[in-house]
């Protein structure tokens, strides 16, 4: 029997799949952060890039959590449980998936990433997205336990996703996972504030 014709094997062949299905999400991610980078927004330059500095260290969440802390004990349960999340994301993030992963910053000059939107490149891996894992994190647990302040604070952590595209520190993919980490986490946290204290966050409070 010739190569041309051995049957491969199926492990072989799904692995070959994988390769490139991945192959093909990579050229999709760099396609958009392209398109983000080639497309001229200077009234939002700024704004996202001044966004995007703010949530360094999740600068803006604890800020949240401190005047949340002073408004009762529903809100201060909240925050204590954002608080959480957010340790929770971002060991998984920096810990975990940065160090498993160890995928590259992009190019921001290659891609031609106006200045106006520079922020410091961090040195870290690109995947997945800390800020964004971390700010999803707090507005997902802070909105379970708090609902009014779930649309505000998920439009806050999804901004905060969007501006580090924006500003060329990570490609899409980056963001999408943190914020797939970022609601797991908040997952994890709430649950563990469930089991030490159910009658301060019932079982019920743990995202569906």
């Amino acid at each position: 029997m010739s190569e041309l014709t051995r049957p491969v094997p199926a492990a072989d062949g799904l692995r070959r799949i994988a390769a490139e299905v991945l192959s093909d999400l990579r050229a999709v991610d760099g396609a958009l952060y392209a398109a983000v980078a080639a497309t001229p927004t200077p009234t939002l330059d700024r704004a996202l890039r001044r966004l995007s500095h703010a949530a360094d260290h999740s600068k803006i969440s604890f800020a949240i959590a401190g005047a949340l802390s002073l408004a009762g004990s529903r809100p201060r349960r909240a925050a204590l449980a954002g608080v959480g999340a957010i340790a929770v994301a971002s060991a998984s993030a920096n810990l975990l998936g940065k160090r498993l992963v160890r995928r590259d910053r992009p190019d921001r000059e290659a891609a031609r990433v106006t200045v106006d939107r520079h922020v410091p490149m961090p040195r870290s891996a690109s995947f997945p997205s800390g800020h964004t894992a971390s700010a999803v994190a707090f507005a997902t647990a802070v909105g379970t336990v708090l609902p009014p302040a779930s649309v505000p604070l998920g439009l806050l952590a999804g901004a905060v996703g969007y501006s580090r595209i924006h500003t060329g520190v990570h490609y899409p993919g980056d963001v999408a996972a943190g914020a797939v980490l970022g609601v797991a986490s908040a997952a994890t946290a709430l649950a563990v504030a469930s089991a030490r204290l159910p009658a301060s966050y019932p079982r019920g409070a743990a995202p569906k």
